[in-house]
């Protein structure tokens, strides 16, 4: 029986255009793709046949003005192995039924700027530019494994579950940006994982409910000063820029990949631009590759998160900046920094240190001496509060004892030659061990002298003397406030009087100095 006039294709389409007409309304996928061997390569190869054409306007009047269903059935376009002709338009219109392309090839751009529409999903296809400012999508938006030769404009769109582009290849636009995503907003997950960018990829005040997974993900600009631009993104979850594999090798993840899969390191040529970022669990670079040109950088500034775990797995080939970030707790290694005088500490902080052997403690100081061409005492005293917070009291105290002797290098002579006194002596108090050992070793030099120089006369001819012993009357100079009746009880002269003077003025300076550092090591005990 004939289909009613009004649910018949309209006239002038094509047979192929009628298929896909059917195929609509009865919710099934129109595939034009070979068979078996002669299965081709979508986004390679020579141009397809007019028998595999359908017009974009066609396209677009399912899209936007479907025909009812088939009784029983729920309309969707499902295209598979079709070439689009012409420019398919759905800007400011309203996409009601289901879109899924596979394998297709568009002629040319496809443009959805003020789109709304439910999901859609196109898969390996061939596009030479998605322009989809200001996209209104309830459910998913799947890019994956398609090619974009004149890249894609995702401005201020909505996506209100998942943005999916693993494996997506695109190429720059005029204005030499690949990916513009400035205030782009999704509910869940962005997934970028294995993506082949050339030029910018822009995710400046982006929103992201999830995580964003730019896991073996390779970004390259020659164009322009970054690769990736994030500054101001929000990602509730995590952000990866770590190696990835295919995840139909394995689940993709923090775990590690499985035997035999293919495993690709995150690569970024240019500048990666994360200022002001806030992310609500953690920033993971992980077997990534920095390549910086002279004017570029791997710019973290502000950036706000509980975790940072930066271990590279090499150093960055340019210039690291962390001024004024805050993370709760940093996790890095001996070759997650780049070199000396590249590495911007200003006013960077963190809670807590992970502990790692592979970055001992003077490895560490030596970090921060490189990090900090003009003495600055901030990145000292925050790297010893941390090791304090972990329980690390002596190396709290080492990162201090190294703040002062590097605070001595910026000072006039006479303040350098009065700071290496205190080091040699006390340690700048960080060492009251020393302060004893020192007491000792006068104690016993002067027990030798007035020994040797025997009975001085008595302070009072006609009162109270006690018998004179040099080890009590040595240790009575030195220890302030204790009388043990031997300093008042004699009287020196010449020499043994400048001696005596000396000792007393060493014994107050020790002995403070020893003081100070048992209190302060009795209140961190408390």
């Amino acid at each position: 029986m004939a289909e009613p006039a009004e649910l018949a294709a309209p006239q002038g389409w094509t047979p192929v255009e009628q298929r896909m007409w059917r195929a609509f309304r009865a919710g099934r996928t129109c595939d034009l793709r070979p068979r078996g061997a002669d299965r081709e390569e979508p986004l390679t190869g020579p141009p397809w046949p007019a028998w595999r054409t359908v017009r974009a306007q066609a396209v677009a009047e399912l899209l936007l003005d479907p025909p009812p269903p088939v009784p029983g059935r729920v309309a969707a376009l499902k295209l598979a192995g079709m070439r689009i002709s012409g420019r398919l338009t759905l800007a400011g219109g309203t996409v009601t039924p289901y879109l899924q392309l596979d394998d297709c090839r568009f002629d040319e751009q496809v443009l959805m700027p003020e789109c709304r529409a439910g999901s859609m999903r196109m898969v390996r296809c061939l596009i030479p530019r998605l322009e989809a400012a200001r996209l209104q999508v309830s459910g998913d938006l799947h890019l994956p494994q398609c090619l974009v030769t004149g890249g894609i404009r995702l401005t201020d769109a909505q996506i209100g579950t998942d943005l999916l582009m693993n494996q997506l290849t695109v190429r720059r636009d005029r204005h030499s940006r690949a990916v513009s995503a400035d205030g782009l907003f999704v509910g869940q997950d962005v997934d970028a994982e294995l993506m082949d960018v050339i030029g910018e990829f822009s995710l400046r005040s982006a929103r992201i409910g999830g995580r964003l997974s730019l896991r073996g993900t390779v970004l390259r600009n020659p164009y322009g000063r970054y690769a990736l631009n994030a500054a101001r993104v929000g990602v509730e979850h995590t952000l990866y820029l770590t190696a990835g594999w295919n995840a139909l090798d394995g689940a993709p993840g923090d775990t590690r990949p499985p035997v035999g899969a293919t495993v690709r390191d995150f690569e970024c040529e240019g500048g990666l631009r994360l200022d002001d970022a806030r992310i609500g669990n953690a920033v993971i670079v992980s077997r990534a590759h920095f390549r910086l040109a002279e004017d570029q950088q791997v710019s973290l500034r502000r950036l706000q998160t509980p975790e940072l775990r930066f271990t590279p797995g090499e150093p960055p080939l340019g210039p690291v900046s962390l001024a004024g970030a805050r993370v709760g707790k940093l996790v890095d290694a001996r070759d997650s920094w780049p070199a000396a005088g590249l590495l911007d500490l200003t006013g960077f902080g963190y809670d807590e240190l992970a502990s790692r052997d592979d970055f001992p403690l003077r490895a560490r100081i030596r970090w921060l001496h490189a990090a900090t061409p003009e003495y600055s005492p901030g990145p000292y005293e925050r790297l010893a509060a941390a090791l304090r917070s972990g329980g690390e009291d002596a190396e709290a105290r080492e990162v201090l004892l190294a703040k002062q002797r590097r605070r001595r290098e910026s000072l006039p002579p006479a303040g350098r030659v009065w700071g290496w006194l205190q080091d040699v002596t006390v340690g700048y108090g960080y060492r009251p061990g020393r302060a004893a050992v020192w007491m000792a070793l006068v104690w016993a030099l002067g027990t030798v002298y007035f020994a040797a120089r025997g009975t001085p006369p008595p302070a009072d001819s006609g009162g109270y003397r006690p018998h004179w012993n040099p080890a009590l009357y040595a240790l009575d100079l030195l220890l302030p406030v204790i009388d043990l009746g031997q300093d008042n009880a004699w009287r020196e002269a010449g020499i043994s009087q400048w001696v005596a003077s000396g000792m007393t003025l060493l014994g107050w300076m020790l002995a403070t100095t020893a003081a100070a550092g048992a209190s302060r090591l009795l209140r961190r005990g408390t």
